[in-house]
């Protein structure tokens, strides 16, 4: 957390749910302008690292759609 940051005194007093409501709106607010938000090193370098790889071998792959399928299908069993 920034050391800067000054959480509103209410805050500690709400029910959780509207802390996290809270929270949720903070996170839309911020959302609202991706293009403040930077990536880190550390992820573009991951992001490099898969796709050379993909280009390296496409066929060891899989379509996220059947992925999704499959994780979903093992979460209902």
């Amino acid at each position: 957390m920034s050391a800067g940051l000054k959480v509103p005194p209410e805050f500690d007093a709400l029910p959780g749910d509207e802390q996290v409501a809270f929270v949720q709106d903070l996170w839309d607010r911020i959302a609202e302008h991706p293009e403040r938000i930077g990536i880190p090193e550390e992820h573009k370098r991951i992001l490099d690292e898969r796709l050379g790889a993909y280009v390296t071998d496409p066929r060891a792959g899989r379509p996220w759609a059947e992925v999704r399928d499959e994780l979903l299908a093992k979460r209902r069993r």
